[in-house]
């Protein structure tokens, strides 16, 4: 039988929270006076953090929920925040007995939006609900609608990830230079995630070449150092023609690239010359 929380004159209950980042990090608080263990996370005591009221509804409008915080913990710092370590991590926030370490999770979402200011910070979280909004129903497009190596696309992402050390370091393009065993014009459009260094467990996306340097979507403000490694994924355009020629994997193309577009409709006969 569940517990009825609050139901006593004496309650041994505190709020907790835990944030799972994306780099697979975790990272559990309490609102406790000690350090909490439980589901095989240490929740430390952090009265600087509070979540705020938690609203839910029956109907399907996302619940709404936020968490605010001083940022003393050396948990979470503002390089952290401000490099985007803490962007869409998951976040379950509940009750927990601290004597009995019974508990309760009464929301799960997201970390939307986050802001800082004044050694504080603020962070919007996202419920469950708002993926209800999302539409299922998927469009035509001239291009491959599928995550490359991701479902509908089958194609074996080991096939195509490398692991390379840093060689140069461009600051004034923002590219990076590794030792790889691959063309490096394939991997435009793919990922970087760092292994080593300041931005271990961050992943950035390759946008351009620089001469035979990954030109990356986001900024190095601290130089990596040399010999730091990284996992590289290779990248796609999407096309039809680099999924026959380069990856022969045309029968499994997400895409309807012989569609006529939407110009169509503005096209009108012209005499013959």
């Amino acid at each position: 039988m569940s517990r009825v929380w609050f139901n006593l004159a004496l309650e041994t209950a505190a709020s907790f929270w835990r944030v799972i980042r994306r780099d697979g990090v975790t990272l559990g608080f309490t609102a406790h006076d000690r350090d909490l263990w439980f589901d095989g996370v240490l929740h430390r005591a952090a009265p600087g953090m509070i979540p705020s009221a938690i609203r839910r509804s029956a109907d399907f409008e996302p619940d709404s929920a936020e968490v605010q915080g001083a940022l003393s913990h050396d948990s979470i710092s503002a390089t952290d925040l401000a490099t985007g370590r803490f962007d869409g991590a998951r976040v379950l926030i509940g009750l927990v007995d601290w004597e009995s370490l019974e508990r309760h999770v009464i929301y799960r979402g997201t970390i939307g939006t986050v802001t800082e200011e004044a050694g504080s910070f603020t962070a919007a979280l996202e419920s469950r609900k708002l993926e209800l909004q999302r539409d299922p129903v998927p469009r035509t497009s001239p291009s491959c609608r599928a995550a490359f190596c991701g479902p509908g696309c089958t194609l074996s992402a080991a096939r195509f990830s490398h692991e390379g050390g840093l060689a140069a370091f461009d600051p004034a393009v923002n590219s990076v230079s590794l030792t790889i065993g691959a063309a490096p014009t394939d991997f435009i459009g793919g990922t970087l995630r760092w292994l080593d260094g300041p931005y271990a467990g961050q992943t950035m996306g390759v946008v351009a070449l620089s001469g035979t340097a990954l030109v990356l979507d986001s900024p190095l403000d601290q130089a990596p150092p040399l010999g730091a490694r990284a996992h590289l994924r290779e990248g796609c355009d999407r096309t039809l023609a680099t999924c026959a020629n380069r990856f022969s994997n045309v029968i499994n193309f997400q895409g309807e690239p012989h569609l006529p577009g939407n110009d169509l409709v503005t096209r009108y006969p012209s005499p013959a010359t």
